[in-house]
């Protein structure tokens, strides 16, 4: 929602009239400059939307803020130039109205073009949510990374690294739109303020590392040659709900150098719907930036999102800094999900991320059964889940 500067406005008044904490307004508007603020400046609400009201007989201004459990002073900033004592019967004025509930379906069959749109959304609200590509798929889609926060300690999550798992990517994306809607609205999670994390924690989120395998996945093959080579590694089948890889048949979670070789000996040597790591590591435009973003950021943890089997594998050849062990313990108590800390497979995220960086790094694996996991259990992973998301910022 968009408001214009009157004489004497501040960023600090705008927050109190709205009830918005300072820094979302603050980072909302990252072009403004607190101290010089010009009169008819544009600037941008977090969490409200404008709806229209018409004039009834009897309404003033206090009747109408009162009615609708606002401001008086936010109605004079939605209207503006409006004389509130001459309001006429009929005329149509503007109404902010504060968003209390999440406003994307992640409980569907969840796919690229459904992310892309939700992300639009969330941003055009939530204006202090942060919004970048860091790279392109084999197809050219793109890699989405959003940040949400000012903190000094950067922690990391992704999804859908493999195709057939895209429910990961859903239930990140509730959390987000929780974890939005929880700041604007001065609310708790699990009983926790959420502002305090705002303030100490940059998350960085990547919800769908595999958005040519997700859309294989849900909507079938595409038209032209990608589609064609992806059908025909899938031995003719139209059947690809047990694909895991990329478009063109690399597992992207096999695809890091970290025992890379290890896996590469045991795995498929050519395209395959599953495990086939890649002619060499780091090959795949998607793979190439999720190590480029680790690299950039320097996570201070970093949680890959899977499915299934409520495990959570947290080390690799020993490598894993100690507090992992306290970290992973907290994330098994609050979701019942059980710590593994080695397992017989390599070059994934995780692995290359504590090799690389020795920092907490997780693969979370969600649910139970056979991928893909029906959406079905959506609300069972997620709150088994919620609080993984939650520890993940405090510990």
């Amino acid at each position: 929602m968009e408001i214009q500067i009157r004489r004497g406005d501040t960023l600090w008044s705008i927050s109190n009239t709205f009830n918005v904490p300072l820094p979302l307004i603050i980072h909302s508007n990252p072009t403004a400059n607190p101290n010089t603020l010009s009169i008819g400046q544009t600037i941008q609400i977090p969490g409200y939307r404008i709806t229209t009201y018409t004039i009834k007989p009897g309404d003033s201004f206090y009747k109408i803020a009162t009615k609708e459990r606002i401001s008086v002073d936010s109605l004079m900033l939605v209207n503006p130039g409006m004389v509130p004592t001459a309001l006429q019967i009929g005329q149509q004025i503007r109404i902010p109205r504060r968003v209390t509930t999440t406003i994307i379906d992640p409980r569907q069959n969840y796919d690229s073009g459904i992310l892309a749109s939700d992300l639009e959304a969330l941003a055009t609200l939530y204006p202090f949510m942060r919004r970048r590509t860091i790279g392109n798929s084999v197809m050219g889609k793109d890699l989405i990374e959003v940040q949400i926060g000012n903190g000094e300690r950067i922690v990391h999550w992704n999804g859908s690294f493999h195709a057939n798992e895209w429910i990961t990517t859903s239930v990140i994306m509730e959390f987000v739109n929780s974890y939005l809607l929880a700041l604007t609205n001065n609310e708790t999670i699990r009983g926790r303020a959420m502002l305090p994390f705002y303030d100490q924690v940059t998350l960085s989120v990547v919800p769908m590392v595999d958005p040519d395998g997700v859309d294989l996945v849900l909507n079938g093959p595409p038209e032209g040659n990608f589609g064609e080579e992806a059908l025909d590694i899938n031995g003719g089948s139209l059947d690809f709900s047990g694909w895991k890889a990329n478009i063109r048949g690399v597992d992207l979670n096999n695809q890091f150098p970290a025992k890379w070789e290890v896996e590469a000996e045991r795995k498929p040597k050519s395209p395959a719907p599953r495990d086939f790591p890649g002619y060499a590591p780091l090959t795949e435009p998607e793979s190439i930036a999720m190590a480029e973003l680790a690299g950039e950021l320097s996570f201070e943890k970093m949680l890959a999102f899977h499915t299934q089997g409520e495990v959570i594998f947290w080390g690799f050849e020993n490598l894993e800094p100690p507090r992992s062990r306290t970290i992973v313990n907290e994330f098994s108590r609050v979701s019942g999900y059980e710590p593994i800390r080695y397992v017989d497979s390599f070059a994934g995220y995780k692995d290359w991320f504590i090799q690389d960086f020795r920092e907490p790094g997780f693969t979370v694996e969600l649910g139970q059964g056979i991928n893909p996991l029906p959406i079905g259990q959506f609300d069972e992973i997620y709150q088994k889940t919620l609080g993984i998301f939650l520890a993940s910022m405090y510990m």
